[in-house]
């Protein structure tokens, strides 16, 4: 009689893979990998909104200057249409943080997977909403604010994920890091032996060239998907999040219903 086979098979090895990229343990490759994926959902979405709203919904330098300017030109309905933008955005990172420490708290799996369960079902209202009522107006008032809350979502998800390493709607400050670590790079050291010596961190400029090319390439993809095909083409980058947030979730969901069978 032949031995059992212990070779996994193909779909529980992408189950594993899944779930590694979103474990609370995390590893530089599993970071990686995460960044690029919601930096290209970041880069579609923000093109998205763009096409649906006529503003970007994760540039708050522009938002703030705008409410800066407006204050000083007495525009004030101007500004209250800012502070519909800006706020969200903070709620929606106040929210991340308070999901994945109540997850901590708790000892969850799954802590950095919530909030993007969350900013998937959101998207997914977002492009039903769209294919139903855009472009009313009504639309509009609804789309900034819930669009804002989905980048401060995100974005304080993949901070609290990489140790501030990373960002995902904030290109400014990664272009900005990518500058410091050229400076580095080209930087000339007289004496190579110098304990002192300046040294640029590859792997961090490589992290940063990679996040930088997916929220442009999802920046691409969004404005020619967004334009031809509508605002359901939100559904596809929902459904990305979904995969990746629901291995941690079902696991915690599953290991909380054997623990109430056994009691």
């Amino acid at each position: 009689m032949s031995a059992q086979s212990t070779k996994p098979e193909p779909r529980d090895f992408s189950i594993r893979s899944v779930k590694s990229i979103m474990a609370h343990e995390r590893t530089d490759a599993a970071d990686t990998l995460l960044g690029m994926a919601l930096t290209f959902v970041a880069g579609a979405i923000n093109a998205g909104g763009f096409l649906a709203v006529g503003q970007y919904t994760s540039h708050m330098s522009g938002i703030v200057s705008g409410m800066a300017d407006n204050t000083a030109l007495g525009s004030l309905q101007l500004v209250a249409l800012g502070l519909m933008a800006f706020l969200p955005f903070v709620v929606g990172a106040a929210c991340s943080a308070m999901l994945i420490n109540w997850g901590r708290r708790h000892h969850l799996g799954s802590r950095y997977a919530m909030p993007l369960m969350l900013e998937a079902f959101l998207l997914l209202a977002f492009g039903i909403l769209g294919w139903l009522a855009h472009p009313s107006p009504a639309f509009t008032a609804l789309a900034v604010p819930l669009l804002c809350f989905i980048m401060g979502l995100q974005n304080a998800t993949v901070t609290k994920i990489s140790g501030a390493r990373m960002r995902t709607t904030h290109v400014t400050g990664i272009v900005t890091d990518m500058g410091i670590e050229l400076g580095k790079l080209l930087y000339w050291n007289r004496d190579a032996d110098k304990p002192d010596r300046v040294l640029a961190d590859r792997a961090k400029l490589r992290l940063l060239a990679l996040l930088l090319a997916s929220f442009f390439i999802g920046g691409v993809t969004g404005a020619i998907g967004f334009s031809q095909i509508g605002l359901l083409f939100s559904l596809p980058f929902a459904l990305l999040l979904l995969l990746l947030a629901g291995p941690p979730l079902a696991e915690d969901a599953s290991a909380l219903a054997r623990h109430l069978g056994k009691r």
